[in-house]
Formats: structure tokens, sequence, C-alpha cells
């Protein structure tokens, strides 16, 4: 009778070590609608006060090189999104043009039956969805099985972020109450701080903003300007009445340092706010027993310049604007864990196919980031790519290796040709020349090192300019940049 109940207890337990092994996890996947890794406490920000997300890289991942690979429109969210949702490249997306980019009428839906949702939806995933209207990839948004959509940033909780989170916990109520056990897969979309950035007043109090209204000066609890800071940029972006830099309520194209600092508080006010709802769905998941089955993902479409180097908008390929937060959390990630990752954002198509153990499509360009989430590697790739000219072709190109980084302005049919080249890692906020000023650095409290600015232009650089310069060539050519021989003319070997 005694080995019978042993045998009976060593079964038990053999078929719930099983059951555990071949549970999918979930996957909770944040993304926040222009925010740059600049407001976050884990990439630095002392200020604006994040606990929930916060909490995500205390116990999982923190990546320092994430980008967006760029746009092709002024939307920049909209080619963002569409990366995410198919995990292919640029140029190669629907809604994708330029000289000879050119798709067949049926691509659209051929790409979104081998997009995020449809694939988790045929391996037996729940699909919940809670995102903006419009900017993004229609026919796969429409594949997830639940969905509410709307773009919610005013600052009640009916008509901001709250509404967003109420969606997601209405879900997991329901879970609960129908005892599902299939696996699921939330896209936890905000519309904030994406302007208008109307705030609760409770939080712009906090961080000393109004939402409306021109200020004749700022409140002391405001955000002090950034180091990387300019009351106008050096020379023309590129894109003659962009909405962006000359159309955000607030803002126009204000760049006072009253005006910016009133508007980095709305936008901390509304990135508080998120990350309670954060705190709200993450503690629903702890509470439910699902937290430790559950893949979190937290990231944004893209990042944003709210007043640094003189912009406003995310139409640029400076850091703040081109690379984006992320941090994952999960099973088998090692806890406050920090790596390079040199990834773009398409890339999180396969990494989630992988952790969920689902076959990834052969139309997914993208790399798994599953090796680095092991702790297996630091990073995935050794170059990174961006691209912009959703203004004047052909638009801003850059790239990024090692620590350094390049970025050619062909801007206005080739009127306008600039070259910045920074060393990342002595000049991490891509400070210019122009912020050597006595007037800027007694305004920022900042005195630039003789390092911190563009070295494009000093002799010594040359070979290293060169040197990015055929990298990016290399980058163009490989991913069909259709602006490749406009930006450099010629054989690769011809760069001056």
């Amino acid at each position: 009778m005694f080995f019978r109940c042993v045998a009976v207890v060593i079964l038990l337990l053999a078929t719930e070590l099983s059951d555990a092994a071949e549970r999918r996890p979930n996957i909770l996947f944040i993304v926040t609608d222009d925010q740059s890794p600049e407001t976050l406490r884990v990439y630095g920000n002392t200020l604006c006060e994040t606990p929930n997300i916060d909490r995500l890289g205390y116990e999982g991942m923190v990546f320092d090189d994430a980008h967006h690979m760029g746009s092709w429109a002024g939307a920049v969210c909209t080619p963002s999104r569409t990366m995410i949702m198919t995990g292919r490249t640029l140029w190669n997306i629907p809604g994708a043009h330029g000289p000879g980019v050119k798709f067949p009428d049926s691509f659209r839906e051929r790409v979104a039956e081998q997009s995020l949702p449809a694939v988790f939806n045929r391996m037996g995933y729940r699909t919940f969805r809670t995102c903006k209207q419009g900017n993004s990839f229609k026919e796969s948004n429409q594949l997830f099985q639940t969905s509410h959509v709307a773009t919610k940033r005013d600052g009640t909780p009916e008509g901001g972020s709250q509404w967003h989170g109420d969606r997601v916990m209405e879900f997991l109520v329901q879970r609960e109450v129908r005892n599902d056990s299939e696996p699921f897969l939330i896209y936890l979309g905000f519309s904030h701080p994406h302007d208008t950035r109307d705030g609760t007043p409770d939080l712009l109090k906090k961080y000393g903003a109004v939402n409306h209204g021109k200020l004749l000066s700022s409140n002391s609890l405001a955000p002090p300007l950034p180091v990387n800071y300019l009351p106008r940029h050096p020379f023309d972006h590129g894109h003659p009445e962009l909405r962006d830099e000359e159309q955000v309520q607030g803002v126009m194209k204000r760049r006072d340092e009253v005006t910016i600092r009133n508007e980095l508080g709305r936008e901390y006010a509304c990135i508080e706010n998120i990350d309670q709802q954060i705190g709200r769905v993450v503690d629903k998941l702890e509470q439910m027993g699902e937290l430790e089955h559950t893949y979190v993902v937290f990231t944004s479409d893209h990042g944003i310049a709210v007043g640094r180097h003189g912009l406003m908008g995310k139409q640029n390929l400076y850091e703040h604007s081109w690379r984006v937060p992320l941090i994952v959390r999960g099973p088998g990630i090692r806890p406050a864990s920090r790596v390079s990752g040199y990834t773009y954002l398409l890339d999180l198509f396969p990494t989630l196919c992988d952790l969920a153990g689902i076959p990834v499509p052969a139309s997914v360009e993208g790399i798994s980031l599953q090796p680095v989430l092991m702790g297996n590697r630091n990073q995935i790739r050794n170059v990174l790519y961006g691209a912009y000219c959703g203004g004047t072709k052909p638009g801003i190109r850059s790239i990024k290796t090692e620590g350094w980084k390049l970025v050619e302005y062909v801007l206005f049919n080739g009127a306008i040709r600039k070259t910045q080249l920074f060393d990342l890692r002595a000049n991490p906020q891509e400070l210019l020349v122009e912020h050597h000023t006595p007037e800027l650095q007694k305004r920022l409290g900042n005195v630039p090192t003789t390092h911190q600015k563009n070295l494009a232009d000093l002799s010594e650089h040359d070979s290293k300019r060169r040197e990015l310069q055929q990298f990016l060539k290399k980058e163009m050519e490989r991913l069909k940049d259709p602006y490749r021989n406009v930006i450099y003319p010629g054989r690769t070997t011809d760069i001056p």
C-alpha cells in the first residue's frame, strides 16, 4: 500500500512537471507612443517617476541599443509598428514607397497572414489588443481576436491611459471567470505620451506643468532643460511645415525655455500615468498566478526630441528619437541584467515566437533576441542602419557600430548636404559645437569636452568617417534603400 501511494505521488509530480514544461508562456507586449529612453530611470532619468517600469528592469533585462529602423513617412509610427507586426525590414513592408519600390495588390493581405496575431492565433493563443486608432498595419491589427481601439490623450481617466489599462483589466478578469487555460498574447498600446500631452491634474501639479495656456515663467517643479537642448537646430531639418515641429498644441514653433520645460512636465505626467496602468496589469497577473509564466516586453514605437537639438518631433536620427526603450522580463531572464543588444524593433516578432516555441515564418527578416535574453550573447548585430525620408528626398541616413555613429543629411534634393560623426562613448548626448557657447553652458549647467561635438570635418577622424560611410553604403545596398545611389553616387569605393 505504501509503495502504491508513493508511486501515485511520483506520477502526479511527473505529470505536473510535464505540464509545466509543455505550457506555453503568456506574452504581455507593451508599447507606448513617442517615448524616448531618456524619460526612464533605468536609462538615467532621475525626475520622471516610473516605479512599475523600473520594476520590469530590475526583474528583467534592459537593452541599451534598441532602435526602430526608420521611416518613409512623417508619421514614423506607421512603418515602425508595421515592422513590429511583420518582422520585416523598412523597405519590404506594406506602405513602403520610393523609386522602384512596388508590390502587388495582394501584398498587404499576404503579409498579414504571416503577421504576429495571425501566427499566434494559429498556435492556440488568445490574442487581445488595445491601442490608438490608425497609423499602423490595419490588415494585421484586425486579426486580434479581441480589440479595443481608440485614441486616448485627454487628462481624464476615461479619456487617457487608464482607458487602455481598463480594457486589459477586463480581459484578465474575464479570463479568471472563465477559468481559461490557453496562453495569451496581450498587445497593450498606449496613446500617450504622443501629443497632445494632456496630463491629469495631480500629475501636472507634481511636474509643474499646465495643459493649456502660454506661460510667462517656468514653475520651479518643471523638469530642467535637457543637456542637449538647443533653441534651434543648426540647419534646416528638411521637412518644411512638418506638423511635429510647427503645430504641436502648446508649443508650435516656440523653443524658449519656459515652453520646453512645460512640455517636458506634461510628457512626464503622461508617462507616470502610463506607469500606473502598467502597475495595475502586472499586479493583477501576479495575483492570478500568471506573472511567473508571462514574458513582459516594454518598448515604444520610436523616441522623440521635445527640445533636444532644437527639435520637437521624431523625424530625425539623433539617439533620443532613433533609439527606443526596451525591457524584457520573464522566465529564464536574469534579473537586473543589462545588454547592448544592437537590435531593431522588427526583431521582437521572431523573439516572441522563439520564447513561445512557435516556428518563425519564413517571411520574417528579424533576428531573434532569445540568445541575448538567455544570457548567451550581448548583442545580435554589429551594425545598425537608420533612415528618415518622410520629408524632402532622399532625406537622412545613419549607421551605428562599435560606439561610433555617422549621420548623412541630403535634403531638398541635395541643396543641403551635411555629415555628422559622433563618438557615442565620449559624447552620448550627441552634443554639437553650438552647445559649447558660454551662454548655453551657463543655461544648461554643462561644460562639454572638446571631443563632445560633430567630428566629421576633423582631419584626424577622416578614416573613421570613410569607414562608416562604407558601412552605410553596404547596408543601403543590402536593405535595398531606393535612394542609395542618390546619397552615395557611384561605387562604394568612390566615397570621398
